[in-house]
């Protein structure tokens, strides 16, 4: 069933929904949030179009295979757990470059992670929806 109050409230929110969990993303690493809080709200934007417009019109709208955002994700977690391997140090130790970027501040291995964890909680939600309502 379609509802025309959905389909045109979710042209709306689905920009700001995405663009507010890319600000729990990038908070995270230093105040409550990041990539699994961040992840479900992009899932959650994700959702709500999927109810309104349909599987077929999330997944051209999404670009990305949720199977793809997956394994996506466990490589740059992983990836940034064994950096620090390369510079002596133990597994997942936390470093940091030393240029503070703007709007980001200093990038390092935990917001690496962080982008991971947001790839893979995304992926694997969307996979459940679509899966679910694509029956």
């Amino acid at each position: 069933m379609k509802s025309l109050i959905l389909s045109t409230a979710i042209k709306f929110l689905l920009p700001l929904l995405i663009l507010f969990s890319f600000f729990l993303l990038m908070r995270g690493h230093n105040y409550p949030g990041g990539g699994f809080v961040g992840g479900l709200v992009a899932a959650s934007a994700f959702a709500l179009y999927t109810l309104a417009e349909g599987v077929d019109k999330a997944g051209k709208i999404l670009k990305i295979s949720p199977e793809f955002l997956i394994p996506a994700g466990l490589l740059t977690a992983v990836l940034s757990g064994t950096i620090s391997l390369f510079f002596g140090e133990p597994v997942f130790k936390g470093m940091w470059f030393d240029y503070a970027f703007p709007l980001v501040g200093k990038f390092g291995t935990p917001f690496l992670f962080d982008i991971g964890v947001y790839f893979v909680v995304t992926g694997i939600t969307l996979k459940i929806i679509f899966t679910i309502l694509d029956y």
